[in-house]
């Protein structure tokens, strides 16, 4: 979640061994290109989080999927050497575990097929939701991808003008994620989750 007036926390370049070391355990930071970000999670932030991950538990329940909400982990990219997304909500495909090589030892996982689902939550280190993200969640082939801008914080060039709280649909359609808009009382439409009966309003203000 890069922007030119935040600055990472850090000013020497670590890599994941050194980020895990010393952040693995803290679920406030990610690694990006060797950069340490805290994703500044506030109590509303927190609480659309898991508004989403209620909801997504229903669906996968009803379904017998055999998916489920990674509670605590990184995304370890295995062609990103020097970072680790830290998804807000994640779905992961038990029945791809087996291809994880870290996964029995680490909450880690390093392969875009392990990964049904993800969703952020904007904080105020937005660009990389709205940039860097689209690009490697696309790469790593992850079929749908969520930014939920309840505060609306992204730029007027990925949420309009005048900027609103809007949600964003991410879907992977050839390689690349065709956008998607919902705001206020309209309906999201989720491919992974088709009968998800939700407006845009619903997530973004977490239910209320």
């Amino acid at each position: 979640m890069t922007i030119a007036i935040d600055q990472p926390i850090q000013q020497k370049l670590l890599s994941f061994d050194d980020f895990l070391a010393r952040y693995g355990g803290n679920n406030r930071y990610e690694l990006i290109d060797g950069e340490v970000f805290d994703l500044e999670p506030t109590g509303l932030h927190e609480e659309i989080a898991a508004f989403i991950t209620t909801k997504i538990c229903v669906q996968i329940d009803k379904t017998s999927l055999p998916w489920f909400v990674l509670q605590r982990g990184l995304l370890r990219p295995s062609n990103m050497g020097m970072t680790a997304f830290r998804p807000d909500v994640a779905v992961v495909n038990r029945d791809e575990l087996t291809e994880e090589l870290l996964w029995f030892d680490q909450s880690i996982l390093t392969l875009g097929s392990s990964i049904k689902f993800v969703a952020e939550v904007v904080s105020s280190n937005w660009q990389n939701d709205y940039a860097r993200k689209v690009e490697d969640y696309a790469a790593l082939s992850i079929s749908e991808y969520w930014i939920a801008d309840y505060a609306a914080l992204g730029g007027t060039r990925h949420i309009g003008k005048p900027k609103q709280p809007t949600l964003s649909v991410c879907t992977l359609m050839n390689g690349e994620y065709e956008i998607q808009q919902f705001r206020g009382n309209q309906t999201i439409v989720s491919l992974t989750f088709p009968d998800l009966k939700l407006t845009a309003e619903k997530v973004l203000r977490a239910g209320r």
